[in-house]
């Protein structure tokens, strides 16, 4: 429970952090006045006045916030509604930019501590019948030893096929008799239930634990190149389910510091990569024009734009927010609600 609540903490307020410096300095720079920087909801522990901006420590360590004055007054001076669109357009971004820039940090990082990596053969334990695997000829038994000239040594090589979904993708096999063959095969959108995009199962066999680190000047391009290719993956996942018409699992807090304990059992490195991971959901949720989040106020800022500058008006404009405000508590209380239900039937949301 201690490393549930130390870990869930730790990763909530590094990541909040991130997205609050984004708003807080691109704010300061544009001559926004800022009332407040906030860490935790309230209630305040602790506050200190540094200038215009008093910066404070809160109760309840789940979010964080910038105050701006006059977010949708644009009389007020100093305000953020008063700046021009493209101002008020990078400081509402702002948050969700810094979110998906930190998991390069985070990433690099981990690639720095050492850390445990199984390797070993990835088998194909079973071919789903007229599948693309099926298709292309590949056999139980088979060896995959790279996907478009990049090595599978383990299970999460597997990604490359998922990062060229609907696309021909080139994988190398070794058969059973230690023949190769490389093959094409195009992963589907919308496998069938239980068979993934290419249909095969598979395994790790003779893994073997390699001790790995990097250094700086290496880790930093991984660290870019993995935060690339996962910005691909949600993008791949997103199409995926609008395609295929199901819906992802959805958790709140109480879920979340669930799967980040249960990842944090594993080690450092782990942990600050699914820290990554989370960083840009918060980071691409953040950006739908749902009322209450960034998102919601860039629509204004965009409707603005097509009505040709004449604006909402304040008084709609903060109604709008508020109920929408109102409404993403309520979902949230739902969705803890689940969450909790789930752990105290002892169930888990990692694999």
């Amino acid at each position: 429970m201690l490393i549930t609540i130390f870990s869930f903490i730790a990763v909530i307020l590094v990541i909040v952090l991130a997205h609050e410096l984004g708003h807080f300095i691109t704010a300061k720079a544009f001559g926004v006045t800022v009332s407040e920087f906030g860490l935790g909801f309230p209630p305040r522990l602790i506050a200190i006045k540094r200038g215009e901006t008093k910066y404070s420590l809160n109760a309840l360590p789940i979010g964080g916030f910038v105050k701006l004055s006059g977010e949708e007054d644009p009389k007020m001076p100093g305000g953020l509604a008063g700046k021009s669109r493209g101002v008020r357009l990078l400081i509402l971004s702002a948050g969700s930019l810094m979110n998906l820039l930190l998991p390069v940090l985070l990433f690099s990082i981990a690639f720095m501590i050492p850390h445990n990596l199984a390797v070993g053969q990835v088998v194909v334990e079973e071919v789903a019948p007229n599948s693309p695997a099926d298709r292309a000829g590949i056999k139980t038994g088979d060896t995959l030893l790279s996907i478009n000239g990049k090595p599978v040594q383990n299970l999460g090589d597997l990604r490359y096929i998922h990062l060229n979904l609907g696309k021909e993708t080139s994988i190398l096999i070794q058969h059973s008799d230690l023949t190769k063959e490389e093959i094409q095969v195009v992963p589907r959108w919308r496998p069938p239930e239980g068979e993934g995009a290419i249909g095969v199962a598979i395994s790790l066999q003779e893994p073997t634990i390699v001790r790995q680190s990097e250094p700086f000047w290496k880790a930093i391009p991984m660290g870019v190149k993995e935060c690339i290719e996962t910005l691909a993956l949600f993008k791949n996942i997103a199409i995926s389910l609008v395609i295929s018409g199901t819906a992802s699992p959805v958790v709140g807090p109480v879920g979340i510091a669930q799967i980040t304990g249960e990842v944090a059992k594993s080690g450092l490195t782990p942990l600050l990569q699914f820290a990554a991971f989370l960083s840009i959901n918060l980071g691409i949720i953040n950006l739908l024009p749902l009322p209450a989040l960034d998102g919601g106020r860039i629509a204004f800022v965009c409707l603005e734009l097509l009505r040709g500058g004449r604006r909402i008006s304040v008084r709609t404009e903060r109604l709008v927010h508020t109920i929408g405000f109102f409404m993403l508590i309520g979902l949230i209380l739902i969705i803890t609600y689940q969450d909790i239900i789930r752990i105290i039937s002892g169930e888990s949301l990692l694999p």
